[in-house]
């Protein structure tokens, strides 16, 4: 910690919110003044293991210079209302809010009081994605395709598999294609722990995404398909491969004709950096600095409300392209 850290506290400190907690603890560009949960003994609990106080929301607002939100879904709005209007920095945990109106409201507000808000998609800062971002501009890409699928988990989540898991491979769909999405459609299965999606780009690019909580094997991985290559993303690893092709010869070997066609895979150096630190250390650098936060609330915004939609279209039973139209992003 250094002499003009920021100010640190987390509102929420179930799994998620403590390990918010941690990070802030370990930053030597913030100091963790407090935590606050509607469950006393759990806040109370994790303020003793991490040389915090537990304390109320309005003693929280009082010290705090920025707050991570990592409460449920619904409560997203009204906590960060309350911090906004404290003159406090925000970062929300995604979804961004339960309603998109509220959304807007929040950003107006934090614009009016000149404050950060930032939502916290944390693929954005996998250092796999963040060396992909460096490569974008020099592809020519036709298609992206998405896996997030895993086994049950053994505890409870109120969101869709589509709000849950689908809306990380969405905001980096939308962050790295040029254009608008024009149409999508998404087919779910009736308990919502398996769905997929396809969405057209007015660029012409096309996206598929799969995501699943009842496959036994985890995966975390984006491929893309430009004119000269094919691009893998591990999220897990950390790791990119860039697969490209020799151009085809023919060998005449005593008259026998064959067909050589050599493929090369160039595997990128990624940095073994945890998303959250880097999540967390961007946050607190924008909200001293007054930059803009690598995912600001129009980002976070525009991708909950094609994530609302491609839930509505998961859980429903008819099987239809819809026509869309997404705000552009904040760039």
């Amino acid at each position: 910690m250094t002499d003009d850290a920021m100010k640190a506290g987390v509102i929420g400190v179930g799994s998620m919110g403590q390990n918010h907690v941690r990070v802030y603890d370990e930053l030597s560009e913030t100091d963790l003044v407090g935590v606050f949960d509607v469950e006393a003994e759990r806040a109370a609990d994790v303020a003793e293991e991490y040389g915090t106080t537990a304390r109320s929301l309005e003693d929280l607002f009082d010290v705090a210079d920025i707050v991570s939100i990592a409460v449920p879904t619904q409560f997203h709005y009204e906590n960060a209302k309350r911090a906004l209007q404290s003159d406090v920095h925000v970062l929300v945990e995604k979804p961004f809010v339960a309603d998109p109106k509220n959304g807007r409201e929040l950003i107006e507000l934090a614009d009016d009081r000149g404050l950060t808000l930032q939502v916290g998609h944390i693929e954005r800062f996998n250092p796999a994605v963040q060396t992909l971002r460096t490569l974008i501009d020099d592809l020519n890409i036709y298609a992206v395709s998405t896996e997030r699928v895993g086994p049950p988990i053994d505890r409870a989540i109120d969101d869709s598999v589509v709000m849950d898991l689908m809306i990380h491979d969405l905001d980096i769909v939308l962050d790295i294609v040029d254009g608008d999405v024009d149409s999508y459609n998404a087919v779910g299965t009736p308990d919502c722990r398996y769905a997929t999606a396809n969405l057209s780009f007015d660029s012409g690019v096309t996206a598929s995404l799969t995501t699943s909580r009842v496959t036994q094997e985890k995966v975390r991985g984006l491929t893309i398909s430009a004119e000269d290559c094919r691009v893998k993303v591990d999220y897990i690893d950390q790791r990119i491969e860039i697969h490209r092709s020799s151009v085809p010869t023919h060998i005449d070997d005593e008259s026998l004709v064959r067909h050589r066609h050599e493929n090369f895979v160039e595997t990128l150096t990624v940095g073994e950096v945890e998303p959250l630190k880097s999540e967390l250390e961007s946050f607190a650098h924008a909200a001293k600095t007054g930059t803009e936060p690598v995912v600001d609330g129009e980002q976070g915004l525009r991708v909950l409300k094609l994530t609302k939609s491609l839930d509505e279209a998961a859980q429903s039973d008819a099987d239809i392209d819809h026509r869309v139209q997404v705000d552009a992003p904040s760039r």
